[in-house]
Order: structure tokens, then sequence, then C-alpha cells
């Protein structure tokens, strides 16, 4: 897998989804199309300076992928929600524009699905608010690619109007009336259906699982959200024995609101006779060394960025993947990991942002 890259790219329209939420299109030029090639349920990195700041944020691909046409580039769409505090969604959904030229960084990420075996498979999607974005994509991929797929989506929101994409989601249903079951699940107004009112807790989720998505009818599970109701799926899941590798998600968050999210950017002075550790990595083919302290308990992404500014990241808390890195010397203790499949941790790769060095050497490589 190549290393992610950005590019410089036009906003061509920013649509109102909600109150609160919007989406953006890039344009992709005829000579960067190769670049944006990408997979449904895939995610991107956007960096812009705000203010004076520079601010990263990375956020999933909404469109199912689409070839350029004819006079026309090709075109990336993602959805924006303004998140209390956030810097980087509250300027996009308030001030970003047509015509406004962002860093975008090319296609990355694994919460996909083989569009080449789908065949009678039953594709199952379990969303909260924003975290819709990347099941818009997978839903319209999956029953497109085959005439025997179905996929059930259960989507859950505070209220109607919070409700992203409701028309396209309903136009989708209309065009797969018999394929595409859509559960649309309101935590703080009445619907109709009681088991479909109300906040999606244990309780709730099993009986919804009983009544609306039986497990052992699941071939692949998606689930994308807050870190509480991911968990909840996947522990509920996992008491019905579903394999934790059809089990695939994606986290839009990790903590609450203003809380930290990585130790980026934070100044470290080594100061002389302190016991230090020594950071070697490899980007572009250019090997850079760099000496942490030991009692800093800098991660490796930090300690990079002190000498290159290059070096890739987005959202430092563990669930972009953008800063992935394989270990090839020394170890490291890693914090958080949202990002990285069992596989990839096997191969030895590491999310540099989460990594702090163990050893007096540590080793890594963003190329391989």
């Amino acid at each position: 897998m190549a290393r992610a890259r950005f590019h410089t790219l036009a906003v061509a329209d920013v649509r109102p989804l909600t109150a609160a939420s919007v989406e953006v299109t890039f344009a992709v030029p005829d000579e960067l199309a190769g670049e944006y090639d990408y997979l449904p349920g895939q995610h991107v990195a956007l960096r812009a300076t705000v203010e004076g700041r520079e601010l990263r944020r990375s956020y999933s691909i909404c469109r199912p992928p689409q070839p350029a046409r004819e006079g026309r580039p090709g075109r990336i769409s993602v959805a924006i929600k303004r998140d209390l505090g956030g810097a980087f969604s509250t300027w996009a959904t308030t001030q970003l524009k047509p015509g406004d030229r962002i860093d975008v960084m090319s296609p990355q990420g694994t919460f996909t699905v083989d569009l080449e075996a789908l065949d009678g498979t039953h594709v199952a999607g379990i969303a909260a608010g924003s975290g819709i974005t990347p099941l818009m994509a997978l839903a319209s991929s999956v029953l497109t690619a085959s005439p025997t797929s179905r996929f059930t989506l259960v989507y859950t929101n505070r209220t109607a109007i919070d409700v992203m994409f409701l028309e396209e989601l309903a136009d989708l249903k209309d065009r797969y009336p018999s394929r595409l079951a859509l559960h649309h699940v309101l935590s703080r107004e009445q619907r109709s259906a009681p088991l479909l009112s109300g906040r999606i807790d244990e309780d709730r989720l099993r009986r919804m699982l009983d009544a609306l998505l039986p497990p052992e009818t699941v071939d692949e599970w998606f689930l994308c959200g807050p870190f509480e109701l991911v968990q909840l799926c996947r522990d509920v899941l996992e008491t019905y024995d579903v394999p934790r590798d059809r089990v695939h998600f994606e986290l839009f968050t990790t903590g609450e609101p203003g809380e930290p999210r990585g130790d980026v950017g934070h100044p470290v002075v080594v100061h002389e006779g302190e016991k230090t550790a020594t950071v070697e990595f490899t980007l572009d083919g250019t090997t850079s060394t760099v000496t942490t302290p030991v009692d800093a308990n800098e991660s490796v992404l930090n300690a990079a960025l002190r000498v290159r500014a290059d070096v890739p990241f987005a959202c430092t808390g563990g669930v972009c993947g953008t800063c992935r890195a394989r270990l090839l010397s020394g170890d490291v203790r890693m914090t958080e990991n949202y990002a990285l499949e069992p596989e990839e941790l096997e191969a030895g790769y590491v999310l540099t942002c989460q990594s702090h060095p163990l050893t007096d050497r540590v080793v890594v490589d963003y190329d391989v």
C-alpha cells in the first residue's frame, strides 16, 4: 500500500445536509486521477491553515467511486459535521466555499468490502450521526455491485432534523426496495415503533438484533460512530458468536469533545545528562534521526515532527491510521489503536502518534 500524500484541490461544491453539516466536493484534475482512486468506506485527511494555525482532520468519503466523465474532472466528496469546540469542522461548515483550495490527502483506510465477492451476501451497518458517511458509499456500492446482495442499515440520531443524507437514503431505498432494509432510530423523538425510539443501549440493541437483524443472517458488519456505541455493538455481537474478523469498525471520536487528541506539536527539550532514546525514521527515501528524553514519554510522531514537518498525520488519536509505519527495530508501547487490523499488527505496523519508545533505539519506516 503506497503512502498517502497531500495534493491541493479546489472545492467544487459545498452542499448543506443539516443545520450543522455539509457535503464538500473536491474537483480532481486528470493528472491526479490515479492518486484519488478509492474504495467505498475509505477516508481522506484535509489540511488547511485557519487564523494562522495549521489544522488537520480526517473525513470519510460519502459517495461511491465514480469515473471521471468526458469534459468534467473527477470528484471526491466528504461530509463534515460541526463538532463542539472543533476548530476545523466549525471553519469548514461555516466558511468553506466553492473555489477555495485546500490540501487533500489521497484516500486510505481498510473500512471497506470486496466488491467482487458480494453475490448472495448480506452486509449490515450500524451508524450514529456522522458515522453514516462511509456507510453511504458502502451501501450504494454493495447494492450496485451484485443483484443478489443485501444491505441492512440501522442509523441512529437524536431527532429527524439531525439525519444526514435523509433524501439520499430514501432514494436508495426506493431504488432497492427488496434488498435494502433501512431503520432510523431517534433517541430524543418518538417514532411509531417503540423499538426505534430511544437511545441504543444493550437491551435495545439485543431486541433490535433479534427482531430486525438476526446476526446469523449477516456475512459482514460495519460499525461507525462514537466509541461507546461501536464498542457496545462489538461486545454484544461477540455474545452472538459473530467472528471478530467479520466485524469492521471505524470511530469518529474516542473521547469527550475538547479532550486532548494526542501530543503532536508539544515542544520537547533535551537536557544534558538525562536519559534519552533515539528515533530513526525513513520517509520518502530519506532517513532522519532525532533524540527524545525518556521521561518526556514523547510519541514517535511528535519526535519525528520536530525534525521533519512533512511526517504524515491527521487525527493524532489512533483513529485514522494516517501516521502508520512499520517498526523495523526496537520496541514501543502503543497507547491506543483503532485503525490497524490484526494482520497489520502482526506484520509490525504501528501508529506512530500512539507509539512511545521502550528501547534505547527505535527504527520505523513510513515508506514500506
